[in-house]
């Protein structure tokens, strides 16, 4: 099945905060399907929020950085947004 593209595929924005999200995940030693599972998101949507592949809601940002213990802000701040 070939891969959806991108809607914003030049936003580097979304890179960024996927790097991010990448790099508190794996300063806290969680799985990406740890992660994605006990914040009630789709694995394979998680894995395209790291990669930068789509344009995460802000709910799903809530979770993630509650899951992590990391304030959404500090997540933010660390894409550089």
């Amino acid at each position: 099945m070939p891969r959806k593209t991108s809607l914003y595929p030049n936003a580097p924005e979304l890179s960024q905060l996927g790097a991010a999200i990448r790099k508190a995940r794996k300063e806290a030693g969680i799985s990406q399907e740890t992660l994605a599972h006990t914040a009630e998101i789709e694995r394979s949507y998680f894995g395209a929020i790291e990669r930068g592949e789509v344009n995460v809601t802000f709910m799903n940002l809530v979770k993630v950085s509650r899951e992590l213990g990391v304030p959404l802000a500090n997540l933010l701040a660390d894409a550089r947004l």
